[in-house]
């Protein structure tokens, strides 16, 4: 076992007293570094994610350019329905896309649950080997998508704005979309083990579309599956729990069993705060837009944040994943103002 040399992540994460908090950026591994850009241009999407080698290349890149405080693996959420046998198509610019969607018993009774670790063996070696690059310099982050979010793309069958027909499926036919809740719940649980095993120091669980629901159809809906996933996997790794735009679920997941929660920028660190109290540490929640802005803007916003969340029981991270657009020169002054952080 090597020992870790910065292990500022998961002190935060056990709720121990830090120096300052630790940094890492959703989406640090990818499309606004130019080095990225070059495999991007000679390997298509699921090549750069099913080749270890350089899943493990690109998930290096931000922390010799950047200098975050955390690794999180090269991947996509989109493995999982892949793994359940739905074919992924994923263009550049256009995002993914599902030919075949979920619509009846039959087209979930079809789903395949079991051998995770078999199927995505291509996401556990490219940790695996990232572990052993990385040498103990930071933690690495494993991750899967939430339950609710890949219903949203297996029913849908690409991006939406409103999730209209994710969300007809779930009204209409409520046991057909537990019944599909539940089979994604234990193949991410068995994926998420796997990945703790093959070397991730933490791992995230995305749920980026569960703010289109209100907050009684996310009690319903999204948080049991959440649940049940953190209660799993816990005891394997620190798991943080991102379900987007959900600020009124907060006082529920602070108690759970997950060590974080990360939150978008449409709550303020006092309210947060008081809906989590000290129970969790939470994670955020600066708005990736806001890295447009000037650099000296960019580090007096970064102060200002970790003034109100204070750095006990806090990670600092964006809101969601950093856009393409973003400046390195910038993404850079963003994790340089976290680690120049002094409590006055």
């Amino acid at each position: 076992m090597i020992d870790l040399k910065n292990d500022l992540l998961l002190r935060a994460l056990r709720k121990e007293k830090v120096e300052r908090p630790p940094v890492w950026m959703m989406r640090q591994a990818g499309r606004y570094l130019p080095d990225y850009i070059k495999l991007r241009n000679k390997y298509d999407f699921f090549t750069r994610v099913q080749t270890p080698e350089l899943a493990t290349q690109i998930t290096l890149q931000p922390i010799d350019q950047v200098g975050v405080d955390a690794a999180i693996i090269f991947s996509d959420i989109l493995v999982i329905p892949q793994a359940m046998g739905l074919e992924v198509l994923m263009e550049e610019g256009k995002g993914p896309s599902l030919p075949k969607v979920i619509q009846s018993e039959k087209d979930i009774d079809a789903l395949n649950t079991a051998d995770a670790a078999h199927h995505l063996k291509y996401v556990l070696d490219a940790l695996s080997l990232t572990k052993k690059e990385l040498n103990g310099r930071v933690p690495l982050i494993g991750f899967a998508g939430a339950p609710w979010t890949i219903l949203c793309y297996m029913v849908e069958g690409k991006g939406s704005k409103t999730w209209d027909k994710a969300k007809q499926f779930a009204y209409t036919q409520p046991e057909l979309a537990h019944a599909l809740l539940q089979k994604i719940t234990t193949i991410t649980i068995d994926y998420l083990k796997a990945q703790a095993a093959a070397g991730a120091d933490v791992v995230q669980v995305f749920d980026s579309w569960a703010g289109s629901l209100s907050p009684q159809d996310f009690k319903t809906f999204a948080q049991p599956y959440l649940l049940q996933i953190s209660d799993a996997v816990s005891g394997s790794a620190p798991v943080i729990l991102f379900p987007k735009g959900t600020w009124h679920a907060l006082e529920d997941l602070s108690k759970s069993s997950a060590s974080g929660i990360g939150i978008d920028w449409t709550i303020t660190p006092q309210k947060a705060r008081e809906l989590a109290g000290n129970n969790i540490t939470l994670q955020g929640n600066f708005d990736p837009a806001k890295l447009l802005a000037p650099i000296p803007q960019i580090k007096q916003w970064v102060k200002e944040m970790i003034d109100e969340f204070g750095t006990r029981n806090y990670i600092a991270n964006l809101g969601h994943g950093i856009t393409p657009n973003v400046p390195v020169d910038h993404a850079k002054a963003f994790v340089d103002a976290v680690k120049e952080y002094r409590q006055n």
